[in-house]
C-alpha cells in the first residue's frame, strides 16, 4: 500500500512545506509509530520557527538530513540537532517545547515522528536525550544508520519502550533486508528513486507491509526513513499534541496548557501557540 503525504501548515510563522503520510485514513500507525511529517530540501534555512506547544503520551523524533535546529525545552533542554544526530523527548506526563531552524546550512531537511507511548509509562516524568553517536547496519548495497531500536546487531542507546526500529538507509542499487514477520513496516522515500519489493515507492510517499514479510527487497538510489514495528494492541486517542485514552484527559490536557501551567521556556522564538477548541463530539480511543 503507498500513502500518498498531503501537505499542512505548522504555524503562521514556518515557511516550509510539511507533508504528512501519518496519521491517515487508510493507515493510523505503524507499530508504535503514530505520526510522520517530512519536511524540505528548502533553500529557506531560516524558514522553520515553531513557538513553544505542548505534547503529553507520547516520544518526539526529530531526525535531521540537512540544516541546524535549535530545540528548547520545559525541562531547561538547550540542544541544536544536527545530520545524524539524534533529538528525542519522551513527553510522559507533559513537557513543552519550541523549535527553529538556523541559517548557515545551504538546506533545510528534516523528519519529525511520534511514538505513542504504552499504558505502563504515558504518565512517565518527561526526559529528553540527544544522541551523537549511532549505529549502523549493511545490507548489500544499503547503508542503514539506526536512530532508534535494534536491527539485527545494530541498538541505538536511546530509550524506547515498545519493540520498533527507525532508520535512515542509503539506498544502492540493490540489497535485501532481513525483516521480523512479526512487524510491520514503513518505508519512506525522502530522496531519490526506489522500489520495494517491486512496487514503485514515489518521492515523498509511504509504502506500507502489513506483518507477514521476512525480507525486504530494496532497489535504486537515494535516502529513505524506514520505520517498523510489533503491531501497537493498545487503543488511544490522539488529539492536536496529545495522545490520551479518553475525552476527558483530552479535556483535561488541553486546559492545563491553556492556563500556562506548564514551566516557562527560554527561547528566542517568543509566544505560544494555545490549544484549538474541542470538537463537538465525544473523542473516542481506537
Amino acid at each position: 500500500m503507498i500513502i500518498e503525504p498531503r501537505l499542512v501548515k505548522l504555524t503562521t510563522r514556518t515557511e516550509v512545506d510539511v507533508r504528512r503520510t501519518i496519521p491517515h485514513a487508510k493507515l493510523r500507525r505503524i507499530g508504535a509509530w503514530v505520526f510522520v511529517d517530512h519536511f524540505g530540501p528548502t533553500e529557506q534555512v531560516d524558514g522553520m520557527t515553531v513557538a513553544a506547544h505542548p505534547h503529553t503520551g507520547l516520544q518526539t523524533v526529530t531526525w535531521l538530513v540537512d540544516g541546524l535546529i535549535d530545540h528548547r525545552d520545559s525541562l531547561g533542554t538547550a540542544q541544536n540537532v544536527t545530520p545524524g544526530s539524534l533529538n528525542l523527548m519522551t513527553a510522559g506526563s507533559g513537557v513543552s517545547h519550541s523549535e527553529r531552524s538556523l541559517p548557515g546550512p545551504e538546506s533545510l531537511h528534516a523528519v519529525q515522528l511520534w511514538i505513542a507511548l504504552p499504558e505502563s509509562v504515558r504518565s512517565m516524568r518527561p526526559t529528553f536525550e540527544h544522541v551523537e553517536t549511532l549505529p549502523t547496519a549493511m545490507f548489500g548495497d544499503h547503508v542503514a544508520r539506526i536512530f532508534v531500536g535494534q536491527w539485527g546487531e545494530a541498538a541505538s542507546p536511546a530509550t524506547v519502550f515498545s519493540p520498533l526500529v527507525g532508520a535512515e538507509v542509503s539506498v544502492g542499487p540493490s540489497g535485501t533486508i532481513p525483516l521480523d514477520s512479526t512487524w510491520e513496516y514503513g518505508i519512506l522515500n525522502i530522496s531519490g528513486s526506489m522500489s520495494a519489493n517491486g512496487a514503485d515507492v514515489p518521492l515523498n510517499s509511504l509504502w506500507y507491509s502489513p506483518v507477514g514479510a521476512s525480507k525486504l527487497t530494496l532497489n535504486g538510489s537515494g535516502t529513505a526513513i524506514i520505520i517498523g514495528g510489533e503491531p501497537f494492541a493498545e487503543k488511544i486517542l490522539m488529539w492536536w499534541n496529545f495522545i490520551a485514552r479518553t475525552h476527558e484527559e483530552i479535556e483535561e490536557m488541553r486546559m492545563a496548557w491553556n492556563l500556562h501551567t506548564y514551566p516557562p521556556i527560554a527561547d528566542r522564538v517568543g509566544g505560544w501557540i494555545p490549544a484549538p477548541e474541542m470538537p463537538n463530539v465525544t473523542l473516542t480511543a481506537r
